[in-house]
C-alpha cells in the first residue's frame, strides 16, 4: 500500500500547480493519494506559545509522516515560493518529529512565464533544505505558459512535460 501526499503552493480553484500536481499523482498511480492543505493562519511565535500547533498544521505534519513520497508543485510568485507554501513549511517545522526527514520528495512547478518556474524551485529547494527529504534532482517539471498546457478536464496536453513528469514519478516510484 503505497501513500502519496501532494501539496499545491497555489490556493486558487483554478490552479495549474494543482493540475499539475494531480497529473502527477495520476501517472505516480498510488494505492492512496491525500491532497494537503496548507491554508494556515500566518507563523506568529507568540500564536503557538499561547494557543499550540493548530490542528490544521498537526495534521498536514501527520499526513507527511504517514506518507510514502511526497510531491510539491509550486506557482512562482516575485522569483520563489509562494508565501500560503513558505508559510506552511515554516508552521510544519514547529511541529515535533522531524516529518520531512529522509522522506522521497519530488517537486514540480507551473507558472504563466517563460520559465516555468526555475526560481521558485530553486526556492523551494533552498527552504527544504533543513529538513533534509531526500529531493530528486532531475527530471525538471517547468511548466511555462501554464494556461495553455491543459485541456478543459484539467489534463496535461503537452507531450514533452507528460515524458518529464512520467520521468520523474518513475523515479519518486522507484525512490519509495
Amino acid at each position: 500500500m503505497t501513500t502519496l501526499l501532494g501539496l499545491s503552493g497555489s490556493l486558487r480553484k483554478a490552479s495549474t500547480n494543482t493540475m499539475v500536481m494531480r497529473n502527477a499523482a495520476e501517472i505516480f498511480g498510488p494505492d492512496t493519494f491525500v491532497e494537503g492543505d496548507i491554508r494556515f493562519p500566518l507563523y506568529d511565535g507568540d500564536l503557538e506559545e499561547a494557543e499550540g500547533i493548530p490542528a490544521a498544521v498537526q495534521m498536514l505534519a501527520d499526513q507527511i509522516a504517514a506518507a510514502d513520497a511526497v510531491i510539491i508543485a509550486t506557482p512562482e510568485y516575485n522569483k520563489a515560493i509562494s508565501g500560503a507554501l513558505k508559510n506552511a513549511l515554516d508552521w510544519v517545522s514547529r511541529t515535533k518529529g522531524g516529518v520531512w526527514r529522509n522522506k522521497p520528495l519530488a517537486i514540480m512547478s507551473a507558472t504563466g512565464g517563460r520559465a516555468g518556474g526555475e526560481r521558485a524551485q530553486f526556492s523551494l529547494r533552498l527552504a527544504m533544505m533543513p529538513f533534509r527529504p531526500h529531493i530528486l534532482q532531475g527530471p525538471e517539471v517547468l511548466v511555462a505558459n501554464s494556461a495553455k498546457e491543459f485541456d478543459e478536464n484539467g489534463k496535461l496536453t503537452g507531450e514533452m512535460y507528460i515524458n518529464l513528469l512520467t520521468e520523474l514519478m518513475g523515479d519518486l516510484r522507484a525512490l519509495t
